[in-house]
């Protein structure tokens, strides 16, 4: 008889535990984020897009029109927009 009250509160414990997880996230249900930083520094593109410094500096000065935001002197790219630039056929048509 013991051992059912150990395995009850086990359950509750546990019930307890998932529930409280599935609320962290319950006015956002996708999660809060990728992953990946919303806006890149022009120096850390790079490392974000699996390219060299100079392929990135090459691709840059040959697409001035590329989509960024400066703010302070500082250059930074928005993740998911510069993606889907790049992937769409807009760079392609020279």
């Amino acid at each position: 008889m013991d051992i059912n009250f150990f395995w009850i509160a086990v359950g509750l414990a546990a019930l307890g535990y998932f529930i409280g997880d599935g609320l962290k996230n319950f006015k956002n249900p996708k999660g809060s984020s990728s992953g990946y930083p919303a806006l890149i520094k022009e120096n850390e593109l790079y490392l974000y897009l699996g390219l060299s410094k100079e392929e990135v500096s090459d691709l840059l000065s040959k697409y001035p029109d590329a989509p960024k935001v400066e703010l302070k002197g500082t250059t930074y790219y928005p993740y998911q927009h510069f993606l889907k630039w790049l992937s769409s056929n807009d760079i392609y048509k020279n």
